[in-house]
């Protein structure tokens, strides 16, 4: 989405609004062509297991967002990526707070725990197929002391946030002990992406020549 000279590729969608997302395919040279994201309610369905309600909505964010850009000329022929970020204990999904009381309720329950983050990602082709990746990951926060949470909680930081937090923020300081892909639990896994981008002969690798 720069105006920079580059290599000709084909295009790229990101299905989302997450900066976060944004900034992580710029971080690996991947600037979208366009953004679109999937207004969908993420409730999960009764009985849904976190795993499965990852792969949902990343599926149904893609299919939102294919729909919207078929009516886009300009994106014709595009690759378009689409993911959703669930964290959960057990069986509980966390909400993405945006309220104090929901997100003290998250981090008394993340304090001094493991928690599991699941990163679902869809990759549908220009031809119309679907790829799809889940990366499970597994994440320790120290036991917060109540300094620890009353400062946390009156950053704001929390809010809209998956379980209440970001680990590419304050919350960094929380993590003992991290299991599995870093950059899934900030909300898209890379090696993942860039894995299923290339099987489908996306030329990601392309925009590593002449970044210096």
């Amino acid at each position: 989405m720069s105006g920079e000279s580059k290599p000709w590729r084909p295009k790229l969608i990101l299905a989302s609004a997450s900066v976060r997302r944004l900034e992580l395919l710029q971080q690996i040279g991947l600037d979208p062509d366009a953004l679109i994201p999937a207004d969908l309610d993420e409730t999960p369905n009764k009985g849904e297991l976190p795993r499965a309600l990852a792969v949902r909505l990343a599926n149904e964010k893609a299919a939102a967002a294919a729909r919207i850009a078929a009516e886009r000329p300009e994106l014709e022929g595009a690759f378009l990526l689409a993911a959703d970020t669930v964290v959960a204990v057990g069986r509980r999904i966390f909400p993405k707070c945006e309220i104090v009381d929901e997100a003290a309720q998250c981090l008394r329950l993340l304090s001094g725990r493991v928690h599991r983050v699941y990163t679902g990602v869809t990759l549908v082709t220009p031809k119309g197929g679907k790829r799809h990746r889940l990366v499970e990951t597994r994440v320790r926060f120290k036991r917060f002391s109540s300094e620890d949470m009353e400062a946390y909680l009156a950053s704001g930081e929390w809010r809209g946030k998956a379980g209440g937090y970001a680990i590419q923020g304050l919350a960094g300081a929380f993590v003992v002990k991290l299991i599995g892909s870093y950059t899934s639990v900030v909300g898209l896994p890379l090696n993942e992406t860039v894995s299923l981008l290339a099987g489908e002969g996306f030329p990601a690798h392309l925009f590593w020549l002449n970044r210096v």
